[in-house]
Parts: C-alpha cells; structure tokens; sequence
C-alpha cells in the first residue's frame, strides 16, 4: 500500500502534503525531525491520509493536493475538523 498523508504544522498552521509506503515509519521521521522540509516547522499533526494500492495513484493524489484547486478541495474536506482545532487561517 501507498499512503498520501497530510501534516499540519502546530508552529506556522502550514500543511505539508506526502506519500510514503510506510506511513508509520515516515511520520515518525516528520516527528523527529529527520526530514528537511519540515524539521523547522514541528510540532507537527497528521490530520489526513488516504491508503492507494498504486504508488502512481498516490503520487498522483499528493501532486492534485499541492496544486491551488485541490488545496482547496483538501480545505473543504477538512474544514469542521479544522475549525475544530483551531485552524481558521486555512479556511479563508
């Protein structure tokens, strides 16, 4: 399986979007502080992922999420959730 996650950083209420095969291992790493994009940006929230059978649909989810329109889809997805922890910022 092939995961597409979704961070929120508790530092700069900034999402980080990824895709991993192991989303256990590779939000630990976010965790930690091993990854570059965002060992700045911890504390550090998965607050999304969706599971994929194909490393390509994965790929392909996290690249639409990055863009502008699906930004906002993932904001519309999230939105009770969000505005639940706070996050307002992201909704506007």
């Amino acid at each position: 399986m092939y995961y597409l996650y979704v961070l929120i950083s508790k530092k700069d209420n900034n999402l980080y979007i990824g895709y991993s095969h192991n989303l256990k291992e590779r939000i630990s790493t976010h965790m930690k502080g091993k990854v570059s994009s965002t060992a700045n940006r911890r504390p550090l929230e998965l607050i999304y992922y969706e599971a994929h059978y194909s490393q390509t649909d994965a790929l392909r989810r996290e690249q639409y999420f990055k863009t502008s329109k699906g930004k906002s889809s993932l904001q519309q997805m999230l939105r009770d959730s969000l505005k639940a922890q706070g996050y307002k910022k992201l909704l506007s």
